[in-house]
């Protein structure tokens, strides 16, 4: 049984993984510490009864060297800063690790990248299998459109609450089409449009955040050609999908050496 460490656990994603985990949805792993940042009104509740099922009998903490070092994987859903700040302190102490925090700037995804030297990392926009397959079907009709007249955009809408934008699954998206046309996603990426911007050049993806009411996810990418369009998408009605996703990833680590993986790897999609 493999003993994992919830950070981010009194967020909305930290408590469905504690609930899953509780229920034993993925076997072969055990609840074994609940992590949040130190000003956190629940500090010192009981993990399970946060997560709406019966007492876990492991307070909610604030010190991560208090339940870390005991543990076989870490799962991180914390935020960007606290992610990659993390990292380093795990692979210090050796410890296997999930990070499913979004928003990373790129130098803390190089903190994460830089602590992959010395302990196995799954670091994936998106946890779920539909969206893992989505990346992969994504990158498949760039490919075949490629050179043929289609305009790449991505539309993503997500609860009021989320912080970052565009969302990390976006921005995978994009990274899927870029590779598929073999563009730089750096250098054809627009972030929304507003005033005399011009006609839209051939070599461009455009991204269009929506905020509001309590989506869970949804994505799609649209390739849009004079006499039609063709549109990707994926909805997620359940955070349960990116809990379950990032649960399996955590089993899937054991044993492996250290290195950045991604859900394509877990999934046997890379």
């Amino acid at each position: 049984m493999q003993k994992v460490v919830i950070i981010g656990a009194a967020g909305r994603m930290g408590r469905t993984l504690v609930r899953l985990l509780q229920a034993q949805a993925v076997p072969g792993l055990q609840l074994a510490g609940a992590v949040d940042i130190w000003d956190c009104p629940e500090r010192g509740q009981d993990a399970g009864l946060l997560a709406g099922v019966g007492a876990a009998g492991l307070k909610l903490t604030s010190d991560l060297a208090e339940v870390a070092p005991a543990c076989d994987v870490v799962i991180d859903f914390s935020s960007h800063q606290g992610a990659s700040g993390n990292a380093a302190r795990l692979a210090a102490w050796g410890k296997p690790l999930v990070v499913g925090a979004t928003g990373l700037t790129g130098e803390e995804q190089q903190l994460v990248a830089t602590a992959a030297q010395k302990i196995p990392v799954v670091f994936s926009p998106n946890m779920s299998l539909g969206v893992n397959l989505l990346f992969a079907l994504v990158k498949e009709a760039a490919a075949a459109l490629k050179d043929k007249g289609y305009d790449i955009e991505i539309i993503e809408r997500h609860h009021r609450r989320k912080k970052d934008s565009p969302s990390g699954t976006a921005l995978g998206l994009g990274q899927a089409a870029a590779a598929g046309c073999g563009w730089d996603l750096h250098k054809v990426a627009v972030h929304g449009r507003d005033g005399m911007v011009g006609e839209r050049p051939a070599e461009q993806i455009g991204f269009h955040a929506v905020r509001g009411g309590d989506f869970v996810g949804d994505h799609t990418v649209l390739f849009a050609a004079d006499g039609e369009s063709l549109e990707l998408s994926h909805r997620a009605t359940s955070r349960d999908t990116f809990a379950l996703g990032a649960l399996r990833a955590a089993r899937w680590l054991a044993g492996k050496p250290s290195g950045l993986y991604t859900m394509q790897d877990v999934l046997g999609l890379a």
